[in-house]
């Protein structure tokens, strides 16, 4: 029941932010060179090389003037995000991610698991215990990204963001195929403590506040090998 009114939620936050941010256009030439202070941490194309930093590449157009304007206005939370934002204009930040949305997103390196000894020499012994429980943790993800989990009331992240994780345009639910493991795990735990809650209805913080840890790293690292 929980499952279905956070479905019956999410449709009708599409409906109505569609309006307000599918329509947001700007220039890519433009965006490019205004663009250019972000390459430090989001790299030059959008596609970051440090794992906690998000790949904006190929990301929504819509959804990042959304999170810009967040970042801009003090809805979300973000000390280094915030400072840079509110020096851009609107038509600046639809330059930026009309720029960043034109651009592909890189593909990730298969997820390793590391054993928590010291040494540098893993036993083989423990080299197979490790890819066993990596093929668990990714089996894990792939069933909650497609069927969430019935017993917790966890939404399955398909009704959303899609088959493919391409998420939904119209509606700006972000694209999370290919995003850095990493992020994705800093982003769910932060919904999940609530101290991220720019989503409207706080939606995905009452879905990852139902999720323990090894599920919150299970789901990244799926996601993080979608393409």
């Amino acid at each position: 029941m929980m499952i279905k009114k956070l479905l019956i939620l999410s449709i009708s936050l599409a409906l109505s932010t569609v309006s307000t941010t599918a329509l947001a256009e700007g220039n890519i030439s433009t965006g490019k060179t205004k663009a250019a202070s972000c390459a430090g941490c989001h790299g030059e194309d959008g596609n970051s090389m440090i794992g906690t930093f998000p790949k904006l590449a190929g990301q929504h157009e819509g959804y990042l003037v959304q999170q810009l304007l967040a970042f801009k206005e003090g809805s979300r939370n973000a000390p280094m995000m915030a400072p840079l934002a509110m020096g851009l204009d609107k038509q600046s930040i639809q330059d930026i991610a009309a720029y960043y949305a034109s651009k592909k997103i890189s593909k990730n390196q298969p997820p390793v698991l590391f054993s928590d000894d010291d040494d540098e020499d893993e036993s083989e012994t423990t080299a197979e215990q490790k890819a066993a429980e990596l093929k668990d943790l990714m089996a894990l993800g792939a069933d909650l990204y497609r069927n969430g989990n019935l017993k917790t009331d966890v939404s399955a992240c398909i009704a959303c963001h899609g088959p493919a994780g391409e998420g939904n345009r119209p509606a700006s639910f972000p694209s999370i195929q290919g995003q850095h493991a990493d992020y994705l795990i800093k982003a769910l735990t932060d919904f999940k403590k609530g101290s991220r809650s720019n989503i409207a209805d706080n939606m995905m913080h009452m879905i990852s506040k139902k999720m323990d840890d090894n599920e919150i790293k299970a789901l990244s690292y799926y996601i993080s090998t979608m393409k």
